[in-house]
């Protein structure tokens, strides 16, 4: 006989949970590295900038990548 459904779900919980912990770490460093490679992309040239970048300051800004002006990536990357 199998597990019941109700300790089949605690264990898939369990598991979930321990694997969002592990990812956790790799995610933020992942993230701090596309941080910094965003921030080079952008010191070296003006709008509009790479489809990439753009998305990565449209979340940043918290604003549509149509509506970022230039005084807004300033602010940014000061």
């Amino acid at each position: 006989m199998g597990l019941h459904r109700t300790h089949r779900k605690k264990a898939d919980r369990k598991e979930a949970a321990e694997c969002k912990a592990v990812n956790r770490v790799y995610k933020t460093k992942e993230r701090k590295r596309r941080d910094a490679r965003m921030l080079t992309e952008i010191k070296g040239k003006s709008l509009p900038y790479a489809p990439g970048v753009m998305s990565w300051l449209s979340r940043k800004l918290d604003k549509p990548s149509s509506k970022i002006t230039p005084q807004d990536v300033k602010s940014l990357v000061t």
